[in-house]
């Protein structure tokens, strides 16, 4: 894992709106929830891609707060989130209606580690969620909104961003981390690669009401030329291609990714 961050330090300014690049010195209960022992082998091996200390500490994640988490797969970023609010706060799961049953299993088996979790759902159809209206701190979203682009519907992945403004509390967060496809790259790669452009994601999450309070370049990879054959999923720790230049793709790591923060209006 990367050392400690100082503090909220501006260190360029990027893009049209005039966000600063940002970080934030992990405090005491996101080192610890990184650092618990509840945690895989394999889960610590990929901090280093992550940066899961860093990141949280960016979004202002605290063990207070209810956290949803759209999407949370293979539970990467759940194995950190649930322990950590467990008792204190509330982890939420917000999955399409077809993961519910999957996704509450996923999380009652973990129970003794992650304590009382509740899984929410949001029709992609409609953009219905079952998250009650105004009851989210914070929404975060690890490498999924590239998946919404690639659904047939187009509209898919603007439903959803409204779903998460009507989550939040005015003042609360949503952030979001994926796979960077730089912008003078043709955007139809964005339907097909698993690269999304930060303009795409700035766009869909204004539209929405959200204002853009920031961006972290914890997460940039200079050796990803995103232009791979498998598209995002040629590297770690999918390597599509698998044997084949294994070892090119091992070095490069995983994908490069922006981490964008954005804010509900007061």
């Amino acid at each position: 894992m990367s050392s400690p961050i100082v503090a909220f330090a501006c260190v360029a300014a990027l893009g049209s709106a005039g966000i600063a690049a940002q970080s934030v010195r992990p405090g005491k209960d996101i080192a610890a929830a990184v650092a618990a022992s509840t945690r895989s082998e394999a889960d610590r091996a990929r901090d280093r891609y992550r940066h899961p200390a860093e990141t949280l500490a960016f979004f202002g994640v605290k063990p207070t707060q209810t956290v949803v988490e759209f999407i949370p797969g293979g539970g990467w970023y759940t194995a950190i989130l649930a322990p950590m609010v467990k008792g204190r706060g509330h982890y939420v799961a917000l999955v399409p209606t077809s993961q519910a049953e999957r996704t509450s299993a996923a999380l009652a088996a973990k129970a003794d580690a992650y304590g009382k979790t509740v899984v929410r759902t949001v029709d992609f159809a409609t953009g219905v969620s079952t998250v009650p209206a105004g009851s989210a701190d914070v929404v975060l979203t690890f490498r999924n909104v590239h998946n919404l682009l690639m659904q047939d519907d187009p509209a898919v992945a603007g439903r959803t961003f409204k779903a998460f403004y009507n989550a939040l509390k005015p003042g609360g967060v949503l952030g979001v981390v994926d796979h960077r496809l730089p912008e003078e790259m043709d955007a139809a790669r964005e339907k097909s690669s698993g690269y999304i452009k930060r303009s795409t994601v700035v766009r869909l999450a204004q539209e929405a009401g959200f204002r853009l309070a920031g961006e972290s370049k914890v997460n940039a990879n200079p050796k990803d030329t995103h232009d791979h054959p498998q598209g995002v999923w040629t590297l770690p720790p999918s390597y599509r291609l698998k044997d084949v230049d294994r070892a090119k793709y091992a070095a490069i790591g995983e994908s490069d990714r922006f981490t964008l923060k954005f804010v509900k209006p007061q």
